[in-house]
């Protein structure tokens, strides 16, 4: 059973729940709604949540010890973000999470998590599946980061992401792909020439 406009059929559209299972997830979730600029997650601080994105884009990135900002990842609609490695091992946050445009996310918590998938098991089959893809992605990234020259690695962003470059700023794109904004121009450039 769902309910129609229910977090449940938002997040959870490929399983079905008994009206209890409904009413149990819902009370685990909890909705926020974000502005542009805001900041969801700072690094250094304890990381309790994780949290799907209904709409908007965030953006998790990273300083280093000159103060460089490494983006990692954007997360858009239907996405879920946290920093997963504080998350996991119940360590403090080593990046920090800001909304980039407007966003409605939904965060629960891994101790309401590991409960869920005690009462409803296809919950835990359902974000072992998304972990999955979530590891070969960031490992294709990385693979990607180590062989692909900037242009590739461009085009790949652009077909994981392809309606957010009106909604992210030139030095996010090229913080992400790990080249100056010059470069991003320049590869911009050779692209539309072709």
């Amino acid at each position: 059973m769902q309910t129609q406009n229910s977090i449940i059929s938002e997040i959870f559209k490929t399983i079905s729940f008994s009206a209890d299972e409904i009413k149990l997830v819902e009370s685990k979730f909890e909705k926020i709604t974000l502005e542009k600029g805001a900041t969801l997650l700072n690094a250094g601080k304890t990381v309790n949540h994780q949290y799907f994105i209904s709409s908007g884009c965030l953006r998790t990135y990273f300083i280093d010890n000159s103060g460089k900002e490494h983006t990692i990842q954007f997360a858009i609609q239907d996405w879920w973000i946290s920093d997963y490695t504080a998350f996991f091992t119940s360590s403090t946050a080593i990046m920090t999470i800001d909304c980039i445009q407007d966003a409605v996310v939904y965060k629960v918590s891994k101790e309401a998590m590991d409960g869920l998938y005690l009462k409803i098991p296809s919950l835990e089959t359902f974000f072992r599946k998304k972990m999955e893809g979530a590891f070969a992605s960031f490992q294709k990234r990385i693979l990607g980061s180590l062989s692909q020259s900037a242009k590739e690695r461009y085009t790949s962003f652009i077909s994981t992401y392809p309606n957010i470059e009106q909604s992210v700023k030139n030095y996010h794109i090229a913080s992400y792909l790990g080249i100056t904004t010059e470069s991003l121009s320049r590869i911009r450039k050779e692209i539309a020439q072709k």
